[in-house]
């Protein structure tokens, strides 16, 4: 019966798979509990250096 050898596998590789996906979450709920927070008034660092307007041509 290689049929249940098969769905024996595919599970383990399913539960496998559920577990790396719960590790990699709880890596970034530690990872953004260690960033600092921001207080009101600072810059935010994605819009930092954004200039408003039309933008230069690139230079090839």
């Amino acid at each position: 019966m290689q049929g249940k050898s098969t769905k024996r596998q595919k599970e383990q590789a399913r539960k496998q798979h559920q577990q790396e996906k719960d590790a990699k979450r709880e890596e970034r709920k530690r990872v953004k509990a260690e960033r600092p927070t921001r207080q009101p008034g600072d810059v935010d660092p994605d819009i930092a250096d954004i200039v408003p307007g039309p933008q230069p041509p690139l230079e090839y």
